[in-house]
């Protein structure tokens, strides 16, 4: 549906980079638009509500996850974690790059890789090669904290998210269908 597919990154340490892209992916369905979004780093068992909503159905919009196990405060620190879920983020970004050839889909959302890319999880030249391979028509949307010069470099567009205040500080939790 789309003529020309631009490059967005939604980063920064704000909440809502997730939820922008989701809103996105919503809005391009509406038009008629094919949409995946692939969720790195949340597996399939994770409780989000964003995924819940999609697979009532009233909505043309496709969500995958890579399912390696990870754990943000534990998987980090541990070289066999780590090794694995690059292997895995290689594996999905070689899969989601001929998507983005053939055209598959003309919304392709990745999310949290830009995370994956800071954390050094994922390999830049593999996100680069992706972006100039695709159909021209493919739109790509990076999310997660952390962007690169050279990553945004590659953007044509980039929303910086930027914390001001929030209820974190103040000792309120994530909460069921706010935050996840």
């Amino acid at each position: 549906m789309l003529e020309k597919g631009l490059v967005q990154v939604y980063t920064g340490d704000g909440k809502g980079k997730t939820t922008a892209a989701f809103g996105l992916a919503l809005r391009a369905a509406g038009q008629g638009n094919k949409v995946l979004i692939y969720q790195f780093l949340k597996p399939p068992s994770l409780d989000l509500g964003e995924r819940f909503a999609l697979q009532l159905g009233a909505v043309r919009i496709r969500v995958e996850a890579l399912e390696q196990a990870w754990d943000m405060a534990r998987s980090p620190g541990n070289d066999e974690a780590v090794a694995e879920v690059r292997a895995a983020i290689r594996k999905a970004l070689d899969r989601l790059a001929e998507t983005a050839v053939r055209r598959f889909y003309d919304v392709l959302i990745l999310d949290e890789i830009v995370y994956c890319l800071s954390e050094g999880l994922a390999d830049l030249a593999d996100v680069r090669s992706l972006i100039e391979r695709r159909d021209p028509a493919v739109e790509v949307v990076l999310t997660g904290r952390g962007a690169t010069r050279e990553l945004l470099e590659l953007a044509d567009l980039v929303t910086e998210m930027k914390c001001l205040k929030h209820p974190f500080d103040n000792g309120i939790p994530a909460r069921r269908g706010i935050e996840y």
